[in-house]
């Protein structure tokens, strides 16, 4: 198949012979002329041009400029059509074929048949996706071909490229089909499918990629692991010298790698060089060293290869010979040491005086003493390892032994000091170990901790009690000797105690729980103090359970139950209730005066009799208890009804309706009062505006009669008099200012004569012995003012933010609270209103004051200080990440903790202040000491890694590097963009950490830089040769050279005009005469 629009023979051939014309060198030295370079516009109308020729060489040169749409037109022979019936040409499988190309790919396909039965296909679209029809018409409507193109094995993943993008690339590009093998198959033969053409243009372009990799050179050397530290030399200088010299790049695996193979990159020749000096090396120290092997022992191991193997590598720089550690996981204490003869002696003298410039000592102590040696929050131990900071002090959970490790003297120190600890520690310590049933221990420990707390406090020991994941009864007592013995004791007994309880369920209705609990729980109260030793449990009543639970003595809950069962039985027997019907008039006679009848009737018969409220239509009265007491009662009231039913009598009474409102009283109280009095009777007046006098009374005879009789003198009174009785109330402050002499404070003299003005007359009308009543009622609701004493500073704070504790108090005791203003410095407040009102907030006030007396008292004891001087370097550790680490100190400790300003230059920048309790406070100081005695053993060292490695040590989002400083419980700052020392990365921690942590990332440097190295070398083999700095573009014969001309000036608007500027013409210009 041919591209009419892309591809010609012509093209395809040029591009064929693109390797040769590279290797031409003469037209790259060619320097062209100005004619040739820039030539002529074709003159306007010049005579003798044809209408077939091109007036110009600019006429082969200018092209289109490409649109956004694209139109591609393709041939397919007829030998080469898939499909070669035309009897159904635009309608067969053909036209079906490119109607579901056009759909997937979004071009738009034409079909047309030449005169040779060939097909002549156009596709129109945007470049890709006629790229993509392109592609899918070889393959689909055009017989496929396939050929194999053989490169090396090494070369195939550049034909790939990264993602596979270079294969999609260059299968889209000759609308073919690219099957490379995979990595594990050893074939190196490369399969193409699809045109002829497409087929010689993708093997073209792979024998292109081929090429290319040619150039380099790659290679892998496998020496034993032995020798690699002389082919390093010390520190890696070696090395790094024959890099340099050769150009090659050599990369040697690290000793904590189990690898043999040094890695060549480079040049052919400079890989070359490289590689026969480091077999001339290899070799003569293969033949020239030796080796003797000695036994050191496992511990010393890490001092004879020092920090990050700095001593391994003086020991190789001092002597030349290398020494061969065991892994640190391995049990072996052989040490090779490998070197030329009389070298190996004093290599092996500085093995041995590294091994032993570090002395262990085990101290032993029983484990349970451990945590007192250490002391509270490391405090003894911290002592000794301040004083002696290169003792490293180690103790082994579980073992009866104390690891010191550290130069002799100091360690020796150390061991004394231990000892001394130990000794007095056993005199004045004990402990005892008692075995308890695991299922007891939580009793033991108490709700929130209640009993082990208090057994810790009183007898001043420690407990230890197993963790249910332990499944051990093992229970162990540490403290003073006596204190030991009786907190044994006590929970010895606790635990009989608790063996001779027992759990016992009753089984009681839920209807029933509320009787025996009684109202406020007076009822279980008396069964609880009946029996102190029993736990009774009530289920939730929203849990509808029947279950009564009893707890404690074996014997007590026998007793318990038994009681409770009576109770029970009582209750179910006493459970009986009968309703009885009864008139809803005659509720009030049987309830009798001041509830007297149904009283007498309850406590004869000992039954619960519940009336319907007067509210209510019902005319059941119900009743409970036994079954006979129950019908003993209902007997009694069915005879008061029946009595009250004989007695009945109706009687009709004349009184003026004008005096009706005035009997029946406010709210009906006259009136109502009449029928208490009157045993029940009924009185009903006519209805408000219906001119009725008649006034009906409904009881029993005698009553009936009591009650006319009363009703009758009241009328006649209101009739007789226009009022019966005045009395007169007079407030305290009721007279006038003229009536009275004012002293000095304000106040009303007593000896003043009292006269009543008419307004503070109150009338009250009624019956004497209620007109009585309802004065006393009247003058208990005068209001009174008392004094109540308070300190003037407690003012404000019983007053309360915007006056909110003030008003509260006056809402919650219905009075009035005065405050004297602030400048006169009293020490009284007002209360104001009724006498019980004022007596119950005086009482509140007087609870208030002394509530603000005791948290003065507490602030005071708050306001405790301690200052301390801490380094300013170690104050960000201190505070922590986002303030972490002091957070948690203040709130263990319950302190105040400040620390300077940074821009307060007045301020002493390494003072911190602490506030709280005096106790608290010294706790917190004591937290912060240790913590930056923490600090101060610690180290920073400085390590140098590559900036290509940085970002993969960090790792996304920082997740890895995260990971390594927990790991290894140091702090990792890598430098910032832009820093003089790029490659500079610190590392803070204790000293072993930091070296572990160095070491570790020493390694994952080594490892990240072969992938370096590999991507750089394949960047290098992408990237076309340069060819060196630019040299412009040079041109021959150009009219400035002519004599008497000048370069052009490309500053100048005339010499290089703006396009729809006009520049005045000018005669002479190097460009030579202008045309127009």
């Amino acid at each position: 198949m041919s591209s009419v629009a892309v591809l010609t023979p012509e093209s395809f051939a040029e591009h064929r012979s693109g390797l040769k014309d590279q290797e031409i060198t003469e037209d790259e030295a060619y320097i062209p002329t100005y004619l040739e370079a820039f030539p002529p516009l074709p003159e306007k109308g010049a005579p003798g041009e044809k209408a077939g020729e091109p007036a110009s060489a600019w006429g082969s040169k200018i092209r289109p400029i490409k649109a956004s749409v694209i139109t591609q037109v393709f041939h397919v022979p007829l030998e080469e059509r898939r499909y070669k019936d035309n009897s159904q040409f635009g309608e067969g499988e053909e036209a079906k074929v490119c109607l579901d190309i056009m759909q997937r790919t979004g071009a738009h396909i034409e079909l047309s048949l030449a005169k040779d039965q060939g097909l002549s296909i156009m596709v129109t679209g945007k470049l890709d996706s006629v790229m993509k029809a392109r592609k899918e018409i070889v393959a689909r409507l055009q017989t496929q071909a396939s050929a194999t193109v053989a490169i090396p094995k090494e070369h195939h993943r550049f034909v790939i490229g990264k993602n596979g993008e270079k294969l999609q690339e260059l299968e889209l590009k000759t609308a073919t089909k690219i099957a490379i093998p995979r990595p594990d198959d050893p074939s190196a033969n490369i399969r193409i499918t699809g045109t002829k053409e497409g087929i010689e243009k993708a093997r073209h372009e792979i024998l292109l990629i081929s090429a290319e990799q040619d150039k380099r050179a790659v290679e892998r050397l496998s020496l034993e692991k032995a020798f690699h530290p002389f082919i390093a030399g010390a520190h890696n200088r070696l090395v790094q010298e024959l890099s340099q010299e050769t150009g090659a790049r050599i990369s040697i695996p690290p000793p904590s790698l189990p690898k043999d193979e040094i890695v060549i990159t480079g040049e052919k020749e400079a890989v070359a060089l490289a590689l026969s000096r480091i077999r001339a090396i290899y070799d003569d120290k293969k033949r020239k060293t030796t080796t003797i092997s000695v036994e050191v022992k496992k511990s010393q191991h890490k001092y004879i290869i020092g920090p990050k193997g700095n001593t391994l590598q003086e020991i190789l720089e001092a002597t030349g010979v290398s020494v061969e550690m065991p892994p640190l996981d391995s049990g072996s204490e052989t040490i090779i040491l490998r070197g030329e003869p009389d070298k190996l002696g004093p290599a092996l003298t500085q093995v041995y005086a590294k091994a032993k410039s570090v002395m262990v000592v085990e101290v032993t102590a029983p484990a349970w003493l451990h945590r007192f040696i250490i002391g509270k929050k490391g405090q003894n131990i911290g002592r000794i390892t301040q004083q002696l900071p290169r003792v490293h002090i180690e103790f082994t959970d579980g073992e009866e032994r104390i690891s010191l490790e550290g130069p002799t003297e100091e360690v020796e120190q150390a061991q004394a000091q231990i000892q001394e600890i130990i000794k007095d520690l056993l005199v004045r310590m004990d402990y005892t170990e008692v075995i308890i049933d695991q299922r007891f221990h939580r009793h033991l420990i108490g709700k929130n901790g209640a009993n082990i707390n208090r057994i810790k406090e009183q007898y001043k020991v420690s407990v230890r009690i197993p963790q249910d994941s332990e499944r051990s009864g093992l229970v162990r007592i540490e403290g003073d000797p006596k204190g030991v013995q009786l907190a044994r004791r006590e929970l010895i007994e606790m635990v009989q105690r608790m063996e001779n309880e027992r759990t016992k369920d009753l089984i009681v209705e839920q209807k029933f729980h509320r009787t025996i609990i009684g109202q406020k729980g007076e009822k279980i109260k008396e069964v609880r103090d009946k029996f102190p030793e029993v736990i009774i449990n009530f289920p939730d009543p929203s849990q509808k359970s029947d279950i009564v639970q009893l707890r404690g003595p074996k014997n007590e809950v026998e007793k318990c139950a038994k009681f409770l069962q009576k109770i029970i039985a009582d209750l179910i027997e006493n459970s009986f209730s009968l309703s009885v019907p009864i008139f809803k008039q005659f509720h009030k006679n049987i309830i009798g005066k001041g509830g007297a009848n149904i009283k007498k009737i309850r406590e004869e018969t000992n039954t619960k009799i519940d009336l319907p409220t007067e509210n209510s239509n019902s005319e059941m009265i119900v009743i409970t208890g036994k079954k006979s007491n129950c019908e003993a009662a209902r007997d009694r009231i069915l005879a008061i009804q029946r009595e009250l039913v004989r007695q009945q009598r109706h009687q009709i009474v004349t009184i003026p309706a004008k005096l009706h409102n005035s009997l029946i009283g406010s709210k009906g109280c006259l009136v109502r009062s009449i029928m208490e009095d009157c045993g029940g009777v009924h009185i009903h007046f006519p209805s408000e505006g219906s001119g009725s006098d008649k006034v009906t009374i409904r009881g029993p005879v005698g009553e009936v009669e009591k009650a006319k009789k009363q009703l009758l003198q009241l009328a006649e009174e209101k009739v007789r008099k226009e009022r019966c009785k005045e009395w007169f109330l007079v407030s305290r402050s009721g007279c006038t200012e003229e009536e009275a002499s004012p002293q000095e404070n304000g106040e009303v003299s007593p000896e003043a004569e009292f006269v009543p003005r008419k307004c503070d007359i109150i009338t009250i009308s009624g019956r004497a012995e209620k007109c009585e009543q309802a004065k006393a009622a009247l003058l208990a609701l005068v209001p009174i003012t008392e004094d109540v004493e308070v300190s003037y500073e407690l003012h404000r704070y019983i007053i309360g933010q915007k006056g909110s504790g003030i008003r509260k108090m006056m809402e919650e005791y219905e009075v009035n609270i005065w405050v004297p203003q602030p400048e006169k410095q009293l020490d009284v407040i007002k209360v104001t209103g009724l006498v019980a009102n004022v007596e119950r907030a005086k009482q509140g006030l007087l609870e208030r004051v002394k509530e603000l007396q005791a948290e003065q008292e507490d602030r005071a004891l708050r306001s405790f200080k301690v200052t301390m001087s801490v380094d300013p370097k170690f104050h960000p550790k201190i505070i922590g990440r986002k303030g972490a680490v002091i957070s948690q100190i203040r709130k263990d400790h319950d302190v105040s903790i400040q620390f300077p300003d940074k821009g307060d230059e007045q301020q002493v920048c390494d003072l911190i202040v602490i506030s709280g309790y005096e106790r608290n406070v010294e706790e917190a100081r004591q937290a912060i000491q240790q913590l930056v005695a923490e600090l101060q053993e610690m180290v920073s060292q400085d390590v140098h890694l590559d900036p290509r490695t940085h970002a993969r040590i960090i790792g996304a989002r920082g997740k890895a590097i995260r990971k390594l400083m927990e790991e290894f419980k140091v702090d990792i700052r890598f430098p910032q963009p832009g820093s003089d020392e790029p490659d500079k990365v610190t590392v803070t921690g204790l000293p072993e950490t930091v070296d572990n942590a160095i070491d570790h990332l020493l390694n994952l440097e080594e490892e990240y830089m072969l992938s370096v190295t590999e991507t750089e070398t394949l960047a290098a083999y992408m990237k076309p040769p340069s060819g060196g700095p630019a040299k412009g573009f040079v041109v021959r014969d150009a009219p400035w050279n002519a004599a008497g001309n000048k370069a052009p000036d490309m500053s100048s608007a005339e010499d290089f005009p703006t396009f729809g500027t006009g520049v005045a013409p000018k005669q002479a210009s190097a460009w030579g005469p202008k045309k127009f």
